[in-house]
């Protein structure tokens, strides 16, 4: 495969979209509408907890400390769900930071390796995420389209095709249900 030529790992046929842009990027595309509510003013650390909170199948646990109003350490606990092929249980712990600028709010996420926050077990290895960008579009204070970039440290062990399409799964669940709660919001 020519590596300039993303590759959909999963099309959700509702505008959810996740794909391979190279070896270590990956990217989700969705939108999400709703003309009872203002959904440009949901856009801040409440909506990436909402996202957690609504997954307990997949996240343990989650937690989201403001250091400001622009910046947060965000951690998540992940269920082992690949126990079964033999990778180990997931964790994320990131330092995340808000750009608000006209019509876009941008999230940044970078890993953080300085420290292993508490209650997170000990073989649960740290996600290999190098840095991640959350692009919330405000086409109108009641539609909102977001892409998700994901690029993974390089020297990480490149998961099978299957298990990357299984991902594109379990993230179309995970966004399926924040904006089915999102829209239905009155």
């Amino acid at each position: 495969m020519d590596n300039s030529e993303p590759l959909i790992l999963f099309d959700g046929k509702d505008g959810f979209i996740f794909r391979r842009k190279s070896e270590h990027i990956f990217e989700i595309h969705l939108s999400m509408i709703n003309n009872h509510i203002l959904l440009d003013q949901l856009v801040d650390f409440g909506l990436m907890k909402l996202i957690y909170d609504l997954n307990p199948d997949i996240y343990i646990q989650s937690s989201i400390e403001k250091l400001n109003e622009n910046e947060a350490v965000v951690t998540l606990l992940l269920k082992h769900l690949f126990e079964d092929i033999g990778l180990p249980q997931k964790y994320s712990c990131v330092h995340m930071r808000k750009i608000v600028e006209q019509n876009k709010v941008t999230f940044i996420s970078q890993s953080i390796h300085s420290y292993r926050p508490e209650g997170i077990p000990e073989n649960a290895e740290l996600m290999s995420i190098e840095h991640m960008e959350c692009v919330c579009n405000i086409e109108s204070p009641h539609k909102i389209n977001f892409t998700f970039e994901v690029n993974f440290d390089k020297k990480r062990r490149k998961p099978p095709l299957f298990v990357q399409k299984m991902i594109g799964v379990i993230m179309n669940k995970i966004f399926k249900r924040v904006k089915q709660f999102i829209e239905n919001l009155r």
